[in-house]
């Protein structure tokens, strides 16, 4: 069973860049499409961006589209988000997550495997 672990998060001013991290483990990593979602307080999770197997044509959120881009390097088993120009809306805890079967990657239910979470606060 795949396990997921996120880093990176943190406390930002408003303009500000973070880079999350998240390590798999197991040997099926470069099978799964990945995602990362986020939730804020008060508020449903939603999407993020995702990724496809071979890092091809990523998918975005509106609200990030051009401030945030989803990479992957399977040799090392990890994701990436890089996160620039953070506004205080972008404040949530960050999960990466991973999907074994295809499926919408825009719906948190495709996904099969969560990680704990990573906490993002952008000041103002």
């Amino acid at each position: 069973q795949v396990q997921l672990v996120e880093s990176g998060g943190g406390l930002v001013q408003a303009g500000g860049s973070l880079r999350l991290s998240c390590a798999a483990s197991g040997r099926t990593f470069n099978s799964l499409s990945m995602g990362w979602f986020r939730q804020a307080p008060g508020k449903e999770r939603e999407f993020v961006a995702a990724i496809r197997r071979n890092g091809a044509s990523p998918y975005y959120a509106d609200s990030v589209k051009g401030r945030f881009t989803i990479s992957r390097d399977n040799a090392k088993n990890t994701i990436y988000l890089q996160m620039n120009s953070l506004k205080p809306e972008d404040t949530a805890v960050y999960y990466c997550a991973a999907m074994v079967y295809s499926g919408s990657y825009y719906h948190s239910d495709e996904y099969d495997i969560w990680g704990q979470g990573t906490q993002v606060t952008v000041s103002s």
